[in-house]
């Protein structure tokens, strides 16, 4: 699917146009935005561009000389963007092509910073002077979202925090695996900052003569630095919780152990007598005494009680 969009008044704007756009809407737009696209518009793009697109594995490449470069068809940038599904954060890759006239943007996932830019060109809230103006934009408000995510993260480590260190009778395993989503999701935070950081360097190369956009990358460049550390402690928080959320399973553990242990001590010397009275010999001093059964049963509770007695004691119950 393409969107078109146009630079009205300093004014990102979405333009209307069918299904399958034309040669002559694709040229007139500064921003199109390639959704999964199909096999005829990618031909139609890549008549734009007199080059062939970039396929999904090419996109994915990690080298960096595969995601930032600059040919005949313009400036290519691949960045990778969040994208959060079913309470899970994943990483979908854009490939961004900036040239004097336009941007292009080719992605395969559903992005919802992509989703965001669309409402708010829709209500007119995306200024800009030219399409790179508009891609320094968009790195910019991937930034601020992956600042407002880096808050949620915080917020629901300190309810798992609560949950693990103050309340009883916790479901532990239940923290585990929320910590266990966390720690992924803050993962792929700082791939895509570290990502973004790369990009931002290759612009800056890149983009001479802007200097309004080079001042822009630059303070995007600094607010990376800062979340990159803000993820760092997010990862100490986490590995700290974990430890602390098995060292207390293990405690419940050791108690649980602790009380068979204790049970089956105490149980031993009833256990004992138990088995000297039901051996089936003829000559028992004990056989024929009117009181050997309440003798016996009385012996057993003593021997019982007194581990009980002893353990309690030395404060091991």
């Amino acid at each position: 699917m393409i969107r078109l969009f146009s630079i009205e008044q300093g004014i990102i704007r979405e333009t209307a146009c069918s299904d399958t756009p034309d040669l002559a809407q694709v040229r007139s737009a500064h921003w199109i935005d390639a959704h999964d696209p199909t096999e005829p518009e990618r031909e139609l793009l890549s008549t734009l561009l007199s080059v062939e697109l970039p396929e999904s594995d090419d996109v994915e490449e990690i080298e960096a000389s595969a995601r930032c470069f600059v040919d005949q068809a313009g400036i290519h940038v691949h960045s990778l963007f969040l994208s959060p599904s079913e309470g899970r954060h994943s990483t979908v890759t854009v490939a961004c092509i900036l040239q004097s006239e336009r941007l292009i943007t080719i992605r395969e996932g559903d992005i919802a910073d992509f989703r965001l830019l669309r409402l708010r060109a829709r209500r007119g809230q995306v200024s800009c002077t030219d399409p790179t103006e508009l891609l320094v934009t968009m790195l910019e408000q991937k930034v601020e979202n992956h600042a407002d995510t880096l808050e949620d993260i915080h917020y629901q480590l300190e309810q798992v925090s609560h949950l693990v260190l103050e309340e009883k009778d916790a479901e532990l395993d239940q923290a585990i695996s929320k910590l266990a989503r966390l720690e992924d999701s803050n993962g792929k935070i700082r791939l895509c900052l570290m990502d973004t950081q790369r990009d931002i360097s290759f612009l800056l190369r890149n983009l001479k003569g802007k200097p309004m956009q080079e001042e822009t990358l630059r303070e995007i460049m600094r607010d990376v630095e800062t979340l990159m550390s803000h993820t760092t402690f997010l990862f100490d928080k986490i590995n700290f919780l974990m430890d602390s959320t098995q060292g207390f399973i293990n405690i419940q553990q050791n108690q649980i152990i602790k009380t068979f242990s204790i049970a089956a001590v105490v149980f031993l010397p009833p256990t004992l007598v138990a088995s000297a009275y039901g051996m089936n010999f003829d000559h028992m001093p004990e056989l024929k005494w009117l009181l050997g059964y309440p003798w016996a049963l009385g012996l057993m509770l003593v021997s019982g009680f007194a581990p009980y007695w002893f353990f309690k004691r030395k404060g091991w119950l």
